[in-house]
């Protein structure tokens, strides 16, 4: 099952190069993610294949960045057109599936951190 990392870094120059270099060094592939900053921080979502986390997990702990947390996300593909999203969403929605994390992964999919792992597979067969 795909996992997201969740790391936290200082806000500041040259901390997204250092975490891509390392996972680059490493030969491991981050198949999407997304990333906030706030009040000095930023939070950093990277999504890889099972096979590759925890390869993932100790090039970033060398490179002295802290995963913070590990998500087991539901990966799926997505229509590159409008009203996709709304779409799958609302399958979701209406298996009682609430949503807690979504970004956009490589080869048009989008990724879901919900409450209800099985029945959010079932909604979106």
């Amino acid at each position: 099952m795909p996992k997201d990392l969740t790391v936290v870094m200082e806000d500041r120059m040259g901390q997204l190069a250092m975490l891509g270099e390392a996972l680059g060094k490493a030969k491991v592939n981050v198949l999407g993610g997304c990333g906030i900053t706030s009040m000095g921080r930023g939070t950093i979502h990277l999504l890889f294949d099972d096979k590759a986390v925890d390869a993932a997990k100790r090039a970033l702990q060398q490179a002295g960045i802290t995963v913070q947390g590990e998500l087991d996300v539901l990966v799926h593909k997505i229509a590159d057109q409008p009203g996709a999203l709304g779409k799958l969403a609302r399958k979701l929605a209406d298996a009682g599936v609430n949503i807690n994390l979504l970004y956009l992964a490589t080869d048009a999919r989008v990724v879901f951190g919900v409450s209800d792992m099985a029945k959010a597979k079932a909604a979106l067969k």
